[in-house]
């Protein structure tokens, strides 16, 4: 069989097994959470969210909107040096993101069963 032979075979069955991937994996919540910072984050945004009532009152004092809130614990960094994981029973995480264009903080404790955002601030 010749090297040309070979590489049209090779490339459609490729272009096969990406159809039937594409086919069979269409619609479903399929995610690739390999880093240690995107398991902690989608971790934490499966469970129940509960806001402490200092980070409420931060909410409401510097108008920040919920959506501000999920869309930090989704895409934020987390900072594992400033974060106490081994805390029980719940670990604290430091989660960086921006809100109203500044630079804030969560501290997160990751239960079992929810997720508390004990703390907001900003950076200075």
């Amino acid at each position: 069989m010749s090297l040309l032979r070979r590489i049209a075979y090779y490339i459609g069955g490729f272009s096969l097994g990406l159809v039937l991937l594409a086919f069979f994996l269409n619609g479903k919540k399929a995610s690739c959470s390999y880093g240690p910072e995107s398991r902690v984050l989608k971790n934490i945004t499966t469970k129940t969210l509960v806001i402490s009532e200092e980070a409420r009152a931060f909410v409401k004092q510097n108008d920040i909107d919920t959506i501000q809130i999920n869309y930090i614990l989704h895409k934020g960094d987390v900072i594992f040096s400033k974060s106490n994981t081994r805390k029980e029973p719940c670990g604290e995480y430091y989660i960086e993101g921006e809100l109203n264009k500044k630079e804030a903080v969560l501290t997160v404790d990751n239960c079992e069963k929810q997720a508390i955002v004990q703390r907001i601030e900003f950076i200075n």
